[in-house]
């Protein structure tokens, strides 16, 4: 019995879309011929085999049947795939023409099956980057690195060596279909020579094998625009992974994702703080300097009988948003700091202090003072 395609990418048969690709992916970059030990012949056909396992495990279709039928079932019917003329049908007529002509006269259309050219377009990639706060607000640009498929640089992806070109498949003659018939029945399936492309490749470029596109690392540089929130999700247009044959390129996703800031909480557009100020200032007033995400500082006005927890606000000093010149606020919260340490002099003066508050509560019939009555 012939290995079968599960066994070749070394995955389990309940191995999901992803675990499949991600399993492909390693192998064809481990038997690559261009990455492959210098002398190791059976790398090649190695890599026919683990293209040829993939192409029929990523089709549902096609998996399904390989899994109804089995590996060498399943390669049986690929080999009695094509077939041209009658094929001692006894109707002296080709039955599937019998059929579709039927079916599309009945259902109101063809049943027939389009070549597809070869050309695939190549699969949306999805990237995160995280970012720090300074970065969100001005923008950025940075350089990243992944690994994807790119587009064969010797045949520009079409497959074929520099200069020749597709010839139509003899098998399914154009068609990517074959037909077998089972007495009555006509199952349809995809040409196992051409792959349902309904075209060949007569001599395939040496560095894809045919496939128009190889896996590679590489370098990009991408644009953060300066207003970008977390969890913006950011497309990059064919800068995915490359299409099959020349087909076109997916596109890439950036997912964005912000670092906690040391001083600033961010909501929306708006920027949180907490500023700690003395018991002077929150009790007197004055101007205190406060940190600006942009760099630099601005002055604050703290009024006169400021109280911790009360929150103040610098208007326009929040965050940027994206294609636009307006910008979020500043919220500041205040955070009243009481000194431990006290010279002689200072505890002199706030027992003045308290006096005279006290003096001034006992007159004017205030809550402390109700309070005294409560006890007397």
């Amino acid at each position: 019995m012939s290995q079968d395609y599960y066994h070749i990418l070394g995955v389990s048969k309940t191995a999901s879309q992803a675990d499949l690709k991600k399993a492909y992916h390693k192998l064809a970059k481990q038997y690559h011929p261009d990455n492959a030990a210098a002398g190791d012949k059976d790398a090649e056909k190695k890599f026919k085999e683990i293209n040829a396992a993939y192409d029929v495990l990523k089709d549902e279709q096609k998996r399904a049947a390989y899994d109804r039928f089995g590996h060498d079932n399943f390669q049986n019917q690929q080999a009695r795939g094509g077939g041209g003329g009658h094929g001692g049908n006894p109707f002296g007529a080709d039955i599937n023409d019998i059929f579709g002509d039927f079916f599309s006269d009945f259902m109101g259309g063809s049943t027939r099956r389009k070549p597809t050219s070869g050309k695939v377009r190549g699969s949306d990639l999805k990237y995160n980057l995280t970012i720090n706060l300074e970065e969100a607000f001005h923008g950025v640009e940075k350089n990243v690195s992944f690994s994807s498929e790119v587009k064969c640089d010797i045949c520009h992806g079409s497959g074929s060596e520099k200069g020749e070109t597709v010839i139509t498949c003899d098998a399914c003659k154009g068609s990517g279909a074959t037909r077998v018939q089972q007495g009555f029945f006509v199952i349809e399936q995809t040409c196992h020579k051409c792959q349902g492309n309904g075209q060949i490749i007569k001599h395939p470029c040496k560095k894809c094998h045919g496939i128009g596109r190889y896996h590679k690392q590489r370098n990009l540089s991408l644009n953060i625009p300066a207003g970008v929130e977390n969890g913006t999700r950011i497309r990059h247009t064919g800068e995915g992974e490359a299409g099959i044959r020349g087909g076109d390129s997916g596109d890439l996703y950036v997912d964005i994702a912000i670092k906690p800031h040391d001083i600033y909480k961010v909501d929306g557009t708006n920027l949180h703080c907490k500023l700690p100020i003395s018991f002077v200032n929150a009790t007197l007033g004055g101007e205190v300097e406060v940190p600006i995400i942009e760099g630099g500082k601005v002055n604050l006005t703290i009024p006169a009988g400021t109280q911790s927890g009360d929150q103040l606000r610098l208007r326009g000093k929040g965050m940027s948003k994206i294609r636009s010149s307006v910008r979020g606020d500043m919220l500041v919260h205040i955070h009243v700091e009481v000194p431990k340490n006290l010279s002689k002099r200072q505890k002199e003066l706030l027992e003045e202090f308290k006096k005279e508050s006290t003096n001034e509560k006992e007159n004017d019939g205030s809550f402390f003072n109700k309070m005294k009555s409560l006890w007397s």
